[in-house]
């Protein structure tokens, strides 16, 4: 029906020209290289269809040298399919998937027990995100929505393409307020890289402690600031960071191209919580990435809805608070193609436990501990 042939080519550089839409950055080489090194490989293939050209970044992770995760992050992208709404091509483009993955078999190592794509589809309402998830389950029953996600599927999104004035005139009151709260008190933003990941990561896991979350190893999150910096593409790894006398008080990881710039990571010390480094941390930020060029500055995760009961409520309402409640989009999470039932459902099985463990019985025994 779509005619769909994929071809192994090298990976192109970004700063060639690509195809339109400009690949999100987890289709990009730099992101591939880095994910290489911390046990992924990396295939990458020119595609032609009925639909029409595109190229797809696909992440291979082997488990116990028996079995394989073959994962596309955030592709395969058609300008067709990132308009508002999706209304008349939602069938068209599942139909697109169940093809495209019979074609990308062929090129799979024969251990693959399950291809996960997230479909790079913005939706700008809820409705609209989970009519396109219900006809999922309608036409296509080998693909199934994962049991957890991989990248996080809300977020809000910050146009750069506004002066600063506007920026600043378009956050909420209270955090203008802080931001000049923050800079009044004498908190100052370092722009660092790899040299200063031992500040980050030490409030990095003072975060995660206190909010139960998982991280990776310290060498993660350096290796990502190293092969910035040395990496010739348009990307971006930075690590900003807020002191006062001396003190660290927060870090944020970002990552700037052309197109996007990317809040990746964050932590914040107790200390000295009242001079709201964190609100400083983010203007920062913000501005060096308008200034570097981004048009957009992508939050990168945010609870699905305006609700004070959900627990990560706060994350919500700290990062809508800069302006970017203006535009909250909803992407579609992780679909599964199940390529061995067998191993696939012990893997989900696997996946749905660490979920809970991080995110209700870790988070319970930091409640007790801290009363």
């Amino acid at each position: 029906m779509f005619n769909i042939n994929l071809t192994p080519v090298d990976f192109q550089d970004d700063s060639k020209n690509q195809l339109e839409p400009k690949p999100h950055f987890l289709q990009t080489k730099f992101w591939a290289n880095f994910k290489s090194l911390h046990g992924w490989k990396n295939l990458y293939f020119k595609g032609t269809s009925f639909l029409g050209d595109f190229y797809v970044s696909v992440l291979l992770r082997n488990f116990a040298k028996k079995f394989t995760l073959a994962y596309i992050p955030l592709g395969v992208s058609f300008s067709t399919f990132t308009q508002e709404g999706f209304h008349y091509d939602s069938v068209e483009y599942v139909n697109f998937l169940v093809e495209f993955k019979e074609e990308l078999k062929n090129h799979l190592p024969k251990n693959t027990f399950c291809l996960r794509i997230d479909p790079p589809i913005d939706f700008y309402s809820l409705e609209a995100k989970n009519d396109f998830l219900n006809l999922v389950k309608q036409i296509q029953r080998e693909i199934t929505p994962a049991l957890t996600d991989i990248q996080p599927p809300d977020t809000v999104i910050l146009n750069l393409l506004k002066s600063e004035d506007e920026l600043l005139s378009s956050m909420k009151s209270k955090w203008r307020y802080n931001v000049r709260l923050a800079e009044k008190k004498g908190v100052t933003i370092e722009k660092c890289g790899a040299e200063a990941i031992e500040d980050f990561y030490k409030i990095f896991t003072e975060t995660a402690t206190r909010d139960g979350i998982a991280v990776h190893g310290k060498n993660y999150y350096k290796s990502l600031l190293e092969l910035s910096s040395e990496n010739t593409e348009k990307a971006e790894v930075s690590l900003f960071v807020a002191k006062h006398e001396g003190d660290v008080l927060a870090g944020i990881i970002t990552l700037f191209t052309e197109t996007e710039a990317v809040y990746l990571y964050g932590a914040s010390s107790n200390l000295k919580r009242n001079l709201m480094a964190t609100y400083l941390l983010q203007w920062e930020a913000i501005k060096q990435a308008k200034a570097f060029g981004s048009k957009q500055y992508d939050f990168y995760g945010i609870p699905p809805e305006n609700d004070e009961n959900h627990p990560m409520y706060g994350l919500y309402r700290f990062k809508t608070g800069f302006g970017g409640d203006e535009c909250i989009i909803h992407r579609i999470g992780s679909l599964d193609v199940p390529l061995k039932k067998g191993i696939y459902n012990c893997y989900s099985l696997a996946e749905k436990l660490r979920a809970f463990y991080y995110k209700k019985v870790k988070k319970l025994f930091i409640k007790k501990k801290g009363k």
